[in-house]
């Protein structure tokens, strides 16, 4: 049987899954159907496009060598269909049925002896639209590649080709092949100490006004905003629009900490920004490319405009050092260290992730070409980022069209109410708007 690797970081992820903190990305995409919705025909059709992706026939195997090692290998009782499911909500007992719905679902963990996914086909929503909810964990990709995934279940996108086998060089002489690799173990070396310098350098006390108790419940919001007016914002103010983002969800962070009794002038809350290394690193979609940027996000600053000004400069700062140096680079590190000590310890350490950063906020490309699934335009799609142990919130970021889709996923017993926070982006936004 055919088996291909796990890389230290994707075991890193498998090792961090438990019962309360379950290692699994998400996605909540809503569909605008053109006539009824037949959902046996939607899960026909989601199993044969599923049974097609390598990645979703494959479980990962638990390696003799090199110790704590695990590889991925096709399932020899695999049917796509097991892992589709199929639910009617009603409205009757909940002012948003889906995001209830999707609540309890996510906090399911997935079964790690199977294939890492699941898919759950949502109907009975009002004005014809249905969902698909979909569940990869992070061991089998990263936030670029689970677009891959998930494209080849809708219609007409082309799954991703093979990237061609580079040409092979020129022939070198021995010496000259020794020294280049000597050299390139070096820089590595030396790049992996400055991370873990770093690293040392960032640790704090855990003491984040927004860590939380560990708990299996969760809590999800759906934030959506006008594309348009973060573009306008840009242009008055300059930077990215992932730079205008982070300032929208540093006024709503602040807003959501006063509203929960805690002070929020002269405060920042440090926030992890995964920075995708796939063009780097090369390869195919599968597995984890993936280093980070540590940003401050302001939110002991009133000002909506200077929270920006602020966030433009911390992520310039970011760039200019690129995704190699820093304590952000910490998936880097865990890429380079051996699987047996992801085994032993990688739970123990992400259990100290407070102590880095306060809470995670991803941005998950997708292309701008319409999508759709049997013929219904994909109406919105929100994404979700795994909760780190101790966090009380989990943000991600998708730019579809004309809108930026912002799911939000909280820590149950931390946060039992998630539409403070959804009402606080849309405050914050409006703000920023106005002001510029």
């Amino acid at each position: 049987m055919a088996t291909s690797p796990l890389s230290a970081l994707d075991v890193a992820f498998l090792c961090l899954e438990s019962e309360t903190s379950p290692m699994h990305m998400g996605a909540v995409l809503t569909f605008t159907a053109r006539g009824p919705v037949d959902a046996g025909t939607l899960t026909a059709i989601l199993a044969e496009r599923a049974a097609r992706l390598p990645k979703l026939r494959q479980r990962a195997r638990a390696e003799l060598f090199p110790p704590g090692a695990a590889s991925w290998a096709e399932d020899p009782g695999f049917v796509a269909a097991d892992h589709i499911h199929h639910v009617v909500l009603s409205s009757l007992y909940e002012p948003d049925p889906l995001a209830a719905y999707a609540s309890r679902w996510i906090a399911e963990p997935l079964d790690t002896s199977r294939p890492l996914w699941d898919l759950t086909v949502v109907t009975g929503l009002p004005d014809g639209k249905f969902a698909l909810l979909l569940k990869l964990h992070h061991a089998l990709t990263d936030g670029a590649g689970a677009y891959a995934v998930a494209a080849g279940l809708l219609d007409g996108v082309e799954l991703p080709q093979r990237i061609p086998a580079p040409r092979r060089p020129a022939p070198r002489s021995t010496l000259d092949t020794v020294k280049d690799a000597l050299g390139t173990a070096w820089d590595q070396a030396n790049e992996t100490a400055g991370i873990a310098s770093s690293l040392v350098r960032a640790a704090r006390p855990p003491l984040s006004p927004i860590s939380a108790p560990t708990s299996a419940e969760r809590r999800l919001g759906f934030v959506r905003l006008p594309l348009t007016e973060l573009r306008r914002v840009r242009q008055a103010h300059g930077g990215t629009t992932n730079d205008v983002v982070l300032a929208v969800l540093s006024g709503a962070l602040r807003e959501w900490l006063v509203n929960r009794g805690h002070r929020a002038d002269g405060r920042t809350l440090r926030a992890l920004i995964p920075v995708s290394v796939r063009g780097r690193a090369g390869g195919g979609l599968g597995g984890n490319k993936l280093s980070g940027y540590l940003c401050d996000l302001p939110v002991g600053e009133d000002d909506p405009v200077e929270r920006l000004r602020v966030v433009r400069r911390a992520m310039t700062r970011n760039k200019a050092a690129g995704p190699s140096r820093g304590a952000g680079a910490l998936p880097l590190l865990a890429d380079r260290v051996p699987p047996l000590l992801h085994r032993l310890g990688t739970r123990t350490a992400g259990r100290a992730a407070p102590m880095l950063f306060d809470l995670v906020v991803t941005t998950v490309p997708l292309p701008p070409a319409r999508l759709s699934l049997d013929g219904a335009r994909l109406a919105a799609v929100y994404p979700f980022v795994p909760l780190a142990p101790r966090h009380a919130v989990g943000i991600a970021v998708a730019t579809y069209r004309d809108s930026v889709h912002i799911g939000l996923q909280a820590n149950g017993a931390a946060v039992p109410d998630i539409g403070s926070l959804r009402d606080a982006v849309l405050k914050s936004a409006a703000r920023l708007v106005d002001a510029s």
